[in-house]
């Protein structure tokens, strides 16, 4: 049970990583702000080198699968229309709702995989795994704090 816990935690986390490292490619179709753009570029270049710790972790270990995410088909078929709406705000927004739906999107997604690499650590029995799980979880954080306060600076600075 607790291998299996830890499979699933490391998978979804791995899953998420893995899709947010592609963020900072919105920048190629869509202007976003300056001091949002340089965040999501942040956001994406720490979730390509926490996704690669991740697979070094499981190229060391045969037993820590990353794609084991045995979710219900409902839960499923509800992240994939989740996925399709956000994908389709991001692409069909600009200017400040853009933004916003970006920060929102983005706040969701880090919020998520700090807990959730907060609950993989607490399931590795390996203690140098757990730290990198922890540290993994502190980038997220630290991220998911600088996102608030940007979003709150933002909503500061309206009349």
């Amino acid at each position: 049970m607790v291998l299996s816990i830890r499979n699933n935690s490391y998978s979804l986390l791995y899953q998420l990583l893995s899709e947010e490292k592609n963020v900072g490619l919105l920048r190629l179709v869509k202007r976003e702000k300056p001091d949002i753009k340089d965040l999501v570029k942040k956001i994406g270049d720490t979730s390509r080198a926490d996704a690669k710790l991740l697979e070094k972790l499981a190229a060391e270990d045969p037993t820590l699968n990353l794609h084991e995410t045995r979710l219900p088909p409902g839960e499923v078929a509800t992240r994939a229309a989740i996925a399709s709406t956000k994908e389709k705000d991001l692409l069909s927004e600009k200017g400040d709702k853009l933004d916003l739906t970006l920060l929102i999107t983005q706040f969701e997604a880090l919020n998520y995989g700090w807990h959730l690499a907060r609950v993989a650590g607490d399931y590795e029995s390996q203690p140098n795994r757990a730290r990198v799980l922890e540290a993994i979880s502190d980038d997220l954080e630290n991220l998911n704090r600088q996102l608030f306060a940007l979003v709150l600076s933002k909503i500061s600075s309206r009349p």
